[in-house]
């Protein structure tokens, strides 16, 4: 049997795109790695008279390892402590995989629409994703997962009625920093007419420990209740720690270390420059190793 031929020049040129399906997939960067290597070595074991498009085939691959993984992380997920946030995406720990468009553009990769994804299911995702992020043709994607192309259509259609909402989303990398900088300063300066300017009157935070270290195990509603969590968080932590802004999931986050280890992620949900939910990583297992 001849084997699919994977070139070092293909393991480089789809590798972005594969990794950029299964972390918007999965909101999880180890997972998504491992898999983007199961995919190439299941490739290499199908028979290449089989196939006439590598991409196609390779996104087919990756596209349905993660199906099995979301449809089997069901249960693992509603067992999880506390709210869940996806695992945040340092930029710059994914340079080995050269720079690729697919991997960096901006749409689909916020943590804000990672989480929203979570309302959609399995199948609903995947079309979703194939379809608005990566621009396949109904009749790939109807290839890819395997499901008639009418069946995808509505899919989709269901899918983006049910995040909806996050479409007002900015994603203007710029603006949104000054927006979190006029927070932070408002914040240190206990300035809460600013604070209250910058919040919408239905934030929401989010505060995601996974049972690994302390944190609110409920969504925090409401400016007030928001800002008495944070004021609490600050007022225990040791004079001992710093912050900064970096770019996560192409997107301004803060990033707050503590005894020179990194201790917690907060990122953002940004629309008609207020701030309308806070996601406040702290599980450890979540941090870039």
């Amino acid at each position: 049997m001849n084997h699919l031929q994977i070139s070092n020049e293909d393991y480089i040129k789809f590798k972005p795109l594969l990794f950029s399906i299964g972390y918007r997939m999965l909101g999880s960067v180890a997972e998504a790695e491992d898999l983007v290597q199961d995919t190439f070595l299941k490739a290499y074991q199908i028979n290449d008279s089989q196939i006439d498009n590598k991409k196609s085939y390779l996104c087919k691959i990756m596209t349905n390892r993660c199906l099995d993984v979301l449809k089997s992380a069901r249960y693992k997920r509603e067992q999880y402590v506390g709210p869940w946030n996806p695992e945040p995406l340092f930029l710059e720990n994914v340079a080995h995989f050269g720079p690729s468009e697919v991997l960096i553009q901006k749409e689909g990769l916020s943590i804000a629409y990672l989480r929203m994804m979570e309302h959609l299911t399995p199948d609903e995702r995947a079309t979703l994703l194939l379809r608005e992020i990566f621009h396949f043709s109904y009749l790939e994607i109807s290839h890819i997962i395997e499901k008639k192309e009418e069946n995808c259509r509505k899919m989709v259609s269901r899918a983006k009625q049910k995040i909806s909402h996050i479409k007002g989303e900015s994603l203007n990398y710029e603006k949104n920093k000054a927006i979190i900088d006029r927070f932070i300063q408002a914040f240190q300066t206990h300035n809460t007419n600013v604070i209250l300017e910058l919040l919408s009157d239905k934030v929401t935070l989010y505060s995601d420990g996974g049972g690994k270290v302390k944190a609110a195990i409920r969504p925090i509603e409401s400016p007030s209740h928001v800002l008495a969590f944070l004021y609490g968080i600050s007022k225990k932590t040791d004079t001992d720690f710093y912050f900064e802004i970096k770019n996560v999931n192409a997107q301004p986050a803060i990033i707050i270390y503590l005894n020179d280890k990194l201790h917690s992620i907060i990122s953002f949900y940004i629309c008609n420059q207020t701030i309308n939910e806070i996601y406040l990583t702290m599980n450890p297992e979540k941090f870039p190793t």
